[in-house]
C-alpha cells in the first residue's frame, strides 16, 4: 500500500494557510519553502484543493485562503481532490493472471471482497479526521 506523499504536503499547505493567511500573502513559492517541495507540485495541489472549493487564490496578485469551515474539510476530501481515484489505486490487482490457471483465473474475484473492505475501512477513517482536529493537534504541539 502506498499513499503519495502529495497528501502530507496539501495537509501542510492548508495549515499554512490557515495559519498565516491572514497576515501573509501566501504563495506557491512561499508554501513550497515551507514544506521543502518544488513550486510546481505545490502549485498543482493548490489547484486540485481550489478545484474542490477547499482554497481560494486571489489571481494576479496571488494568495491563498481556505474557503469553508475546517470541519468540512475530511483527509478523504483532500485526498479525493488531489488523486480522486486514489482508494482504486491504494490496493492494486496484477493486471494479467493467467486464464489457464486456476488459481489466476479466480484471484480477481477472491481479492475484490477483501481489498474492498479495506478500501471502505481506510475510506470511513479519512472520512471521520477532519482538518479542524488536524489544526487542533498542531496547535497542542507547539
Amino acid at each position: 500500500m502506498h499513499l503519495s506523499t502529495k497528501y502530507s504536503i496539501a495537509v501542510h499547505c492548508l495549515i499554512f494557510i490557515h495559519e498565516y493567511g491572514e497576515q501573509k500573502k501566501v504563495t506557491s513559492e512561499l508554501l513550497a519553502l515551507s514544506t521543502g517541495s518544488n513550486p510546481v507540485t505545490i502549485r498543482n495541489i493548490i489547484s486540485a484543493l481550489r478545484k474542490e472549493g477547499i482554497i481560494s487564490v486571489k489571481f494576479g496578485t496571488g494568495g491563498a485562503a481556505i474557503n469553508c469551515p475546517l470541519e468540512e474539510i475530511s483527509l478523504y476530501r483532500i485526498y479525493s481532490a488531489i488523486e480522486p481515484d486514489f482508494l482504486s489505486k491504494l490496493i492494486g490487482l496484477h493486471p494479467a493472471p493467467s486464464p489457464f490457471c486456476p488459481v489466476g483465473r479466480n484471484i480477481h474475484n477472491v481479492l475484490d471482497a477483501s481489498y474492498g473492505k479495506i478500501r471502505s475501512d481506510l475510506c470511513s477513517s479519512l472520512q471521520s479526521i477532519t482538518l479542524e482536529q488536524i489544526i487542533n493537534e498542531y496547535h497542542a504541539m507547539q
